[in-house]
């Protein structure tokens, strides 16, 4: 078997690594944060990828009227168009990363993304409810192989702070997505069809293929271990019982054999998926990656972070809609000042991190998010946007720049390279898992109605789960050492950032 420069053995993602060193043409110089021209196809092709499963999980939200009077269904129908394709990601983006460690970044960016515009076209063309949700299931399925794969791709390609600033420019441009998606989602659904947000991604879809055919894809790892079948089966129960039990408790109430059943299913799963990761010989959750203090502290900060992001944008937009009176597309052009500020500082802050390290960024940006939050606590009737929401907003937009890079950056950099594909989907499933617990719970926290005083209890909750995301990075994230010359080259096993404590 083919040894990398170290001796050890050599996998797809070393391959990959290895063909981005002949794009440099072996170049070799200090590390800084500027990108070489010559790696732009694999840039372009990891944020395209990334962003078209972002921006589908959030598009959809401002359609769900719509399907719900062209389909029927109701409430349900709605509900299970968003979670059907929220469920299957979260289930399958743990073993999704282990696939990218074990058979390639390209090659399963590629069936991530057929996989995910079949789906996208069945969901366009589904004449009934239940084939729209089927269909919503296959492409969250799609999309578990895009997220990590992409995200991978870039931490075999780049080395040091130039690393760092393309992983900030990757979160700016797929970062954006998810708030920006409910402007897109409006303006097609006024001025066309629902049908249309999920046709209009082939179009992106195959600009990407057509970039990934001009990279060569490294071999698939010889020898490789088996897939955790096991693991993954027990984490789609565990979630989905535990997601089910939080979503329908309000409406069949907890002492309904259905959502206790499903509760206790569920947190069994979860614990026998702890259980059988710890004792497989291979897990596709690796847990010793936890005890990597950068890893896990920064998976729990990212909890805390991701639940205070999804469930504050939700109740923004759902606010501005439902109560300030804005029409769909209104509400999404709100939030254009988040995702401006996204898009123009993520790069700069993910330089500035893989320069001084992240510590400092992950503490104070989820603060200034939460500052961010509690600004929008004075809201109410009349709603006075420009003063009351908008300046929110804007802090809210800069807390993210400066968090979400850093955050990125300094999780994976904790762990090999060789294994970055599984980290990447271990920080993703987190996020996820967190944003949908927030969203379930979000009925408790409104008081069953959605108005002035329940949006500023969730601004309040929010805000709180933030700064504690910000508090717990300040207390557990270690800065690595400065690099020294031997440290600088992009060669194939140089980590980038190295674990240490500054």
């Amino acid at each position: 078997m083919p040894s990398s420069p170290r001796g050890r053995t050599r996998t797809g993602a070393d391959d990959e690594a290895l063909m981005s060193r002949r794009v440099r043409g072996n170049h070799r110089s200090a590390a800084n944060d500027r990108l070489d021209p010559a790696l732009r196809p694999v840039l372009w092709a990891a944020i395209l990828a990334s962003f078209i499963a972002f921006l589908d999980g959030a598009i959809v939200n401002v359609a769900l009227p719509a399907i719900g009077e062209d389909l029927g269904g109701g409430l349900a129908l709605q509900q299970w168009v968003v979670d059907a394709y929220l469920l299957t990601l979260a289930a399958l983006i743990l073993i999704a990363g282990s696939l990218s460690d074990s058979f390639g970044r390209i090659r399963i960016l590629r069936l991530g993304l057929v996989l995910f515009g079949a789906a996208s076209l069945a969901c366009a063309l589904a004449p009934t409810g239940a084939a729209l949700i089927a269909s919503r299931a296959v492409q969250g399925a799609g999309g578990a192989l895009l997220v990590p794969s992409s995200l991978a791709l870039i931490m075999s390609s780049y080395q040091g702070a130039a690393q760092a600033r393309a992983i900030g420019i990757w979160t700016g441009w797929t970062g954006t997505s998810a708030i920006a998606g409910p402007l897109l989602g409006g303006l097609l659904v006024d001025l066309s069809s629902w049908r249309w947000i999920f046709a209009i991604n082939v179009l992106p879809i195959a600009v990407t293929l057509a970039i990934l055919g001009r990279l060569k894809a490294g071999p698939s790892v010889r020898n490789r271990p088996p897939v955790d079948l096991a693991g993954a089966l027990l984490a789609a129960f565990g979630l989905a019982g535990v997601v089910f039990a939080l979503i329908e408790h309000q409406r069949l109430g907890w002492t309904h054999p259905g959502i206790a059943g499903s509760l206790v299913l569920g947190l069994a799963s979860f614990a026998a998926f702890l259980w059988w990761e710890g004792r497989t010989a291979h897990p596709m959750m690796p847990l010793r990656l936890f005890k990597v203090r950068n890893f896990g502290v920064g998976n729990i900060a990212t909890a805390f972070i991701y639940a205070a992001l999804s469930l504050g944008m939700l109740m923004i937009v759902l606010f501005l809609q439902q109560v300030g009176g804005f029409s769909a597309t209104q509400a999404g052009l709100a939030t254009i000042p988040v995702a401006v500020l996204m898009l123009l500082l993520s790069g700069t802050f993910g330089g500035l991190a893989g320069k001084y390290g992240p510590r400092i960024f992950m503490a104070a940006g989820p603060m200034v998010l939460g500052a961010g939050y509690l600004l929008m606590t004075g809201a109410g009737m009349p709603l006075d946007f420009p003063a009351r929401m908008l300046p929110g907003l804007l802090v809210c937009g800069l807390g993210l720049a400066i968090t979400v890079a850093p955050l990125t950056a300094g999780i994976l950099a904790a762990v090999g390279p060789g294994e970055s594909g599984i980290g990447s989907a271990i920080n993703n499933a987190v996020s996820r898992i967190a944003g949908l617990i927030a969203v379930a719970f979000a009925g408790v926290i409104l008081g069953g109605a959605l108005d002035g005083g329940g949006f500023r209890r969730v601004m309040v909750v929010v805000a709180v789960l933030a700064i504690a995301g910000g508090l717990i990075s300040a207390w557990g994230i270690r800065n690595p050492p400065a690099a020294g010359p031997s440290d600088t080259g992009p060669g194939v096993d140089s980590p980038g950032l190295r674990r240490g404590k500054r």
